[in-house]
């Protein structure tokens, strides 16, 4: 595998949400990178929407490393390798498809739902985002939702599962991927040998936990 001598090379975290990239971008930002505004990338979801993923590259000019949307969603990893030959891409991900899915639902019960319950399609559509969406809109904008059964499991651990098959597919025959489990023994220090910085601590700083 590469390594980097130097200059510190541009990462993308591209793993789903919560797969640990609260947790990278903070093992980054420890390593002096400069992260990507989230909140800036928020503008950057229509663009994704309509496949203009030319906006996308040109905010990516403005940081040295991402995570989260738009550039952990289907196909604009691909956009970006083209893009920035040389950078890093990183692919988080959890034990199984299930432990994805039970995560992200009680994240989003945490700060969607009511009285502790699984949010509902009208829970989402009155969670106010950026640029006037809801969380309703901007989910829908990563994949088509299914009206009346957002958290429907079938769905959404098929999205999980292919957009980790689509990542590894893409990279394949390339040498800039680590694929990394967070909780795995030793892989903080894969990850920063990955992406040649020295690193600062026995295992990943844990952020944005829900388990």
């Amino acid at each position: 595998m590469k390594q980097w001598i130097g200059r510190k090379p541009k990462v993308f975290c591209i793993g789903a949400n919560k797969t640990g990239t609260t947790s990278v971008e903070m093992a980054l930002k420890d390593l002096g990178y400069r992260m990507g505004d989230q909140d800036a990338a928020q503008a950057l979801l229509e663009s994704y929407g309509k496949r203009q993923f030319a906006d996308i590259i040109r905010f990516c000019k403005s940081a040295d490393a991402f995570q989260d949307a738009p550039f952990s969603w289907h196909y604009t990893f691909m956009f970006l390798e083209q893009a920035f030959p040389d950078a890093r891409f990183v692919l988080t991900i959890r034990d199984n498809e299930d432990v994805w899915y039970d995560s992200l639902v009680r994240f989003h019960t945490r700060i969607f739902g009511k009285n502790g319950a699984v949010p509902t399609e009208a829970d989402l559509r009155a969670a106010k985002r950026a640029k006037g969406r809801t969380a309703w809109d901007n989910m829908n904008i990563r994949h088509e939702m299914i009206p009346g059964d957002p958290y429907n499991r079938d769905m959404l651990t098929a999205y999980y599962r292919d957009h980790n098959r689509m990542v590894k597919d893409y990279f394949r025959f390339k040498d800039n991927l680590l694929v990394i489990n967070l909780k795995d023994q030793g892989a903080y220090q894969a990850f920063c040998n990955f992406i040649g910085s020295k690193p600062l601590y026995e295992h990943f700083p844990w952020e944005n936990r829900t388990n």
